[in-house]
């Protein structure tokens, strides 16, 4: 089993932990990505802990949407913190 990695925004974004949540509390696309990329990261902890099946066709489906949704957030904050 490989080592499980929490992924979550304030993790990856150590040093923009205050932005993160003025983001999500504007609403709009960011609240919606983070919401969803926290929702596909649960299930792809969910699979690699081997608490939920799914084929490997379904796993990866499931890591590039994670990473797809992961670029356009990492967007949003690069932008945001070049507004400050």
């Amino acid at each position: 089993m490989s080592q499980h990695t929490p992924n979550a925004l304030t993790a990856i974004f150590k040093r923009d932990r205050e932005l993160i949540p003025h983001l999500k509390g504007s609403g709009g696309h960011f609240a919606r990505l983070a919401e969803e990329y926290h929702e596909v990261n649960r299930q792809v902890h969910r699979i690699e802990a081997e608490t939920e099946a799914a084929s490997d066709e379904r796993f990866e489906t499931l890591k590039k949407q994670r990473l797809s949704l992961l670029d356009q957030i990492t967007d949003i904050v690069s932008k945001a913190r070049e507004a400050v």
